[in-house]
């Protein structure tokens, strides 16, 4: 007759001691708690399957109590009734857990992200900017759910707590790349359809138009005199002050990287990865840029980017700081935008200071082709745009001596 187990108490488990040699402690159906001579309780399942006697493990107290213990007894036996091997089950369920973690919004996202950015699909800069978008907005609320369960509804709600902040645009943004995420989802198998397409019409639209921009001498003097004023991050003040001096697009400013600057040669050399045009680009320093760039040096200048994130040195500032700034300093979206520092200088330099247009667009990075239909390379033109480049700087000075500190709504 088999000896009868008395069931352990939570008082025996919790004052058991190791000994010089590891023992058990039997509560009954199998469970047993095994006590290590380094003091580790162990629970243990012991069952037969097949034929076969097993093991199974439970965790460990007082992580898993006796109460837990039993029943994950329990549930094991429940198993083995239906004729499953209980091991068997815990490995197939892992495999399933591992499975759908690859299969989550977040992991299809990163790998349909690195499969475009390693193809050279868009410039360095762009590539980052999709990533943080997902990574603010939409990882959050959805990354760890599998992107089949996914429905439009819950997407919605995602883009309009995006809009409802004031940015509708890149809720637009979004849609379209989740559009694209959920489109290789289907050709990979990981979902049935891509659930971003029926959100059509759901967004307000966005309405078209130019980015604003102060495109006379005696609307842009108030902005460069604010800039120059701004009490925010230092930082930030510089990259206020390069834009208009650059009139380079800002994601190219943003991004930008100590190593690219060659102060002693007054050139910045952007590489073709971070051009929107998948060219690379050089853009002379004026005496003033070379300025604003050795009093930045002593802050940035043992990092990597200009411009680093306040959170991670390892990441740019974001592409709302600049028009933030702007904001602060006054100026609404419809007077002033970072990108709006282009149309002022093409602009100006056409208008007022008649520059050849060729030097212009060369220097705005805009594709400029020869009589033959040949583009230009990047060296095209350099000492012509160099002289542009300090004109232009030598200009912007000008132009703030003259300058009261006036909101724009007051200058006429």
């Amino acid at each position: 007759m088999p000896k009868k187990i008395t069931p352990l108490t939570e008082l025996q488990v919790r004052k058991s001691k190791a000994a010089s040699k590891q023992f058990t402690l039997f509560d009954g159906g199998g469970l047993f708690l095994l006590v290590t001579p380094s003091g580790g309780k162990l629970w243990r399942f012991k069952y037969r399957h097949a034929g076969k006697e097993n093991m199974l493990s439970f965790g460990s107290y007082p992580e898993v109590s006796l109460a837990d213990a039993r029943d994950s007894r329990t549930e094991a036996k429940r198993l083995l009734l239906q004729g499953i091997d209980p091991s068997q089950s815990r490995k197939n369920t892992k495999a399933l857990q591992k499975e759908v973690a690859k299969n989550t919004l977040e992991a299809v996202t990163r790998e349909w992200h690195l499969k475009f950015s390693s193809a050279g699909k868009w410039s360095e800069g762009h590539a980052t900017d999709i990533l943080h978008r997902f990574e603010k907005d939409i990882f959050p609320p959805l990354g760890a759910r599998p992107i089949s369960e996914i429905k439009p509804v819950d997407l919605l709600k995602v883009l309009e707590r995006v809009a409802s902040r004031g940015a509708l645009d890149t809720a637009h943004r979004l849609k379209h790349h989740c559009g694209m995420v959920f489109r290789y989802a289907v050709v990979t198998e990981r979902a049935e359809r891509d659930i971003a397409a029926d959100l059509r019409g759901a967004l307000p639209s966005v309405k078209n138009g130019h980015h604003a921009a102060l495109t006379t001498p005696k609307t842009l003097a108030p902005l460069l005199v604010a800039v120059d004023e701004y009490e925010g991050s230092f930082p930030v003040k510089c990259a206020l002050q390069l834009l208009p001096m650059f009139f380079c697009r800002p994601g190219e400013l943003r991004a930008a990287e100590w190593a690219e600057f060659d102060l002693e040669n007054a050139v910045w050399e952007i590489p073709a990865g971070r051009m929107k045009m998948k060219q690379p680009h050089i853009v002379p320093l004026s005496h003033q840029a070379i300025e604003v760039l050795k009093a930045l040096q002593p802050l940035t200048g043992g990092g990597r980017y200009l411009f680093p994130s306040t959170r991670s040195v390892l990441r740019c500032i974001s592409d709302n700081t600049l028009n933030a700034a702007l904001r602060r300093l006054g100026f609404t979206k419809e007077e002033a935008t970072a990108h709006g520092f282009r149309a002022s200088a093409r602009t100006i330099l056409d208008e007022v200071l008649k520059f050849r247009p060729e030097y212009i667009e060369h220097q705005l990075s805009h594709t400029v082709r020869d009589a033959l239909g040949t583009a230009y390379n990047r060296t095209t033109h350099l000492e012509a745009r160099r002289d542009m480049m300090q004109r232009w700087a030598d200009f912007l000075d000008d132009i703030k001596k003259l300058a009261k500190p006036t909101p724009i709504s007051e200058v006429a």
